[in-house]
């Protein structure tokens, strides 16, 4: 476990990141002018550079993402990064509020400082930034790496089942992924994409059930800058679990930590200097992991959406969170000498669209992946006049309105929508364009279904979704967030054990409590069962956006958090 000592000297090295990029970040925390240039200043290069994107969920375009304002850690991980928010998270890292980093990083004063700095992301000013570094460091010093969830997440990329990022990231001259909601494609798909595509999809985590073979390669070497870089690929380990198993019948995944080991011993015996794990456990999960596998130079840590602006050190391992969304590019520079690591450097490379030239040759090929689609697309349902946004532990605003939805076209009591993480923030005034739909919801499994439940039944629900998130062993977590619920309130206690989280359930009809004998009308979507009955969820939320017209949502006030 990382100690408060190694965490205190993350703040250390932020500050020495803003002094070797030339003032440039410093002057951009001052609020001066960002540009291009800016962002692409760097102090001495290292070796080898490793460049880490991660969390993509399919967003080829600029887009607004709001990051959590509540991200709560439990055990050894309570109050530490990356479960710090707002005020809390830009004063250990020596950040000012009002400004570029508090819009990018926080979710401070969201709605003005996105009107002021703009949108984030678009993979041709990506593909601009990743030119760039190559240009000035030559390709034979680059390494890029994506770490899941890259393949999923919007209408192109459900309607090409990840063709249309497969595209992207060849473009872009990827060299290695890993992978999470890729697998909701199923194995067929899956093992379509390994052989095809031109990077290397890697997971030494993933079994076939019947003989315990590798399913995919665990490692792949590269040659960079004279140094030989192992990257090892850890699939969410997770996956059976938190999606339809159904979908990979045959295949068995887990942390599988002894493995880990023997893959990084073997690495480390067949000459590698440097020994990356490319993974999607989770920063905590990745955490516990890197104070437990010895020989890790490197954890690229995925899944849980976590974007820090300095490196995290657990002993001599280094933890490098990017974010999500297509937000940032992590750069990392590594001094290699004598068969290991002598020193680094660190950039969080924020992707301020406003500020950066769009590539043109992945501007066309972006233009081409959506031209089928653009009028779909584009269409306007509805416009909101409330701050629409998803992340978070608990019910976030648009997660409100798709309950709404379910229960006025379900006829529900009651709403159940699972906790994901991915999908783009919509502004106050904002169109709802079926597209920002679409990126909050296209799954292969999106059937919503309405049945009845006891409340002794929702309950059992959210206990079991609160141990998986709120468990002290990060080993144990499932690193998603607590299911939304609409028509109900309660409190939870995160820390309490299994069973004990989940109090005061009350119906919001009728402000009594929830009778645990009681059947409910309860109305839900993404269900991990198979052959589950039901309209896609998308068709339902743009029937009961297209009638609202203007949707406005409250922030959600019926679930209570005690504990923390």
């Amino acid at each position: 476990m990382i100690s408060r000592r190694d965490f205190l000297s993350a703040g250390t090295a932020l500050a020495g990141l803003l002094a070797a990029s030339g003032g440039a970040l410093a002057q951009a925390v001052q609020g001066q002018k960002l540009t291009e240039a800016d962002l692409l200043r760097f102090g001495t290069p290292g070796t080898v550079t490793l460049l880490h994107v991660t969390d993509l969920h399919a967003q080829l375009v600029p887009l607004y993402f709001r990051e959590p304002s509540v991200n709560l850690g439990v055990g050894e991980a309570r109050g530490v990064p990356p479960h710090l928010t707002d005020a809390a998270f830009l004063s250990y890292f020596g950040l000012k509020p009002g400004g570029r980093d508090a819009y990018s990083l926080t979710a401070e004063d969201f709605t003005a400082l996105a009107r002021a700095y703009g949108r984030m992301g678009g993979m041709d000013r990506m593909a601009t930034l990743i030119k760039a570094i190559r240009a000035s460091r030559g390709d034979d010093k680059v390494l890029l790496l994506d770490g899941g969830d890259g393949l999923q997440g919007s209408w192109t990329s459900l309607k090409t089942r990840g063709e249309d990022m497969v595209k992207v990231l060849s473009a872009l001259k990827l060299d290695a992924m890993v992978g999470h909601w890729e697998f909701t494609y199923g194995a067929e798909r899956m093992m379509e994409i390994k052989e095809k595509a031109p990077f290397a999809f890697l997971a030494q985590n993933i079994r076939s059930i019947e003989w315990q073979e590798p399913v995919f390669d665990a490692v792949k070497t590269f040659e960079k800058g004279g140094a030989k870089v192992a990257v090892i690929g850890q699939a969410f380990p997770r996956t059976p679990i938190s999606n339809p198993r159904w979908m990979i019948p045959d295949w068995e995944f887990g942390i599988r930590e002894e493995d880990m080991q023997k893959q990084v011993d073997a690495a480390r015996a067949g000459g590698a200097d440097v020994v990356v794990v490319l993974s999607h456990n989770g920063f905590d999960v990745d955490r516990k992991m890197a104070s437990r596998v010895k020989g890790i130079d490197v954890v690229f840590t995925a899944h849980t959406h976590d974007a820090m602006p300095a490196v995290v050190r657990v002993g001599p391992t280094l933890l490098v969170a990017t974010g999500s969304h297509g937000k940032f590019l992590s750069r990392l520079d590594l001094d290699v000498a004598g068969k290991k690591v002598t020193g680094y450097r660190f950039q969080l490379i924020p992707v301020f669209s406003d500020a950066i030239t769009p590539d043109p040759d992945m501007a066309k090929l972006v233009a081409d992946i959506r031209a089928p689609h653009a009028a779909e697309l584009a269409r306007e349902v509805g416009r909101t006049e409330s701050l629409l946004y998803r992340r978070g532990n608990f019910n976030g605003t648009f997660d409100d309105m798709i309950c709404d939805a379910m229960m006025q076209e379900r006829d529900a009591e009651i709403a159940l929508s699972p906790g994901f993480r991915w999908g783009g923030t919509l502004l106050p005034g904002d169109a709802i364009t079926f597209d920002a739909i679409a990126n909050a919801t296209a799954i292969t499994y999106p059937a919503c279904y309405r049945m009845t439940m006891t409340g002794r039944q929702l309950k059992e629900v959210l206990e079991d979704v609160a141990d998986n998130i709120f468990h002290p062993d990060p080993y144990f977590q499932g690193g998603g967030d607590m299911v939304r619920v609409g028509g109900v309130g309660y409190s939870i206690d995160v820390s309490k054990g299994v069973g004990e989280r989940i109090s005061g359930l009350t119906f919001l009809k009728t402000g009594k409590p929830l009778d645990a004998d009681k059947g409910y009308a309860v109305a839900g979507w993404a269900s991990v069962n198979q052959n589950v009955e039901g309209p896609p969820i998308w068709e339902l939320v743009e029937r009961y956006v297209a009638a609202a017209k203007t949707v406005k949502v409250a922030p959600n006030a019926s679930v209570k958090v005690t504990g923390v």
